[in-house]
């Protein structure tokens, strides 16, 4: 029993790291505060819950810094056309995203744009936010007005 209560724990304990590692956006950044960043990646980190991106660039005003730009999940990333070998160290590059809140050198990504390439959707914490908020507005429509997403009357399916 004792065994079993010490795993428990600790699986509980893990599961709160990530819990606690993954944030809503208005937390952390500030959607009034858009930034341009163009420089050179210095390495990109596919892991959960948020895929990050380093980078050497300029801001919008000139100043060149180190940037940590927020990209959404790998899972997120892979669904959008990205691979975790994407972007190499020395690739020129161009961020949009939003500024952290507290004034580091942190973005939250919203596009990235390698020189000569398209433009990425970058899923940053940004539009977990939206899609949480356009989720709610659409379970909520159908459960109000007894219609599904999609506008058609929910079928009651008889059970096997």
């Amino acid at each position: 029993m004792k065994q079993t209560l010490a795993v428990a724990a600790i699986l509980l304990a893990a599961g709160g790291v990530s819990t606690l590692a993954h944030h809503p956006f208005d937390a952390e950044y500030d959607w009034k505060k858009p930034v341009t960043i163009t420089g050179t990646v210095t390495k990109l980190e596919w892991k959960n819950p948020h895929a990050a991106l380093t980078m050497k660039g300029k801001d919008d005003s000139g100043a060149e810094s180190d940037w940590m730009v927020e990209l959404g999940s790998p899972a997120t990333l892979t669904r959008a056309g990205w691979t975790s070998k994407q972007l190499r160290a020395g690739e020129q590059i161009t961020v949009d995203g939003w500024l952290a809140k507290d004034g580091s050198k942190r973005v939250s990504g919203k596009s990235v744009t390698p020189s000569g390439g398209h433009e990425l959707f970058a899923a940053g914490a940004f539009f977990d936010r939206a899609s949480s908020q356009a989720s709610r507005r659409t379970h909520g429509a159908a459960a109000t007005s007894g219609t599904t997403s999609t506008g058609t009357k929910p079928t009651n399916t008889p059970k096997r």
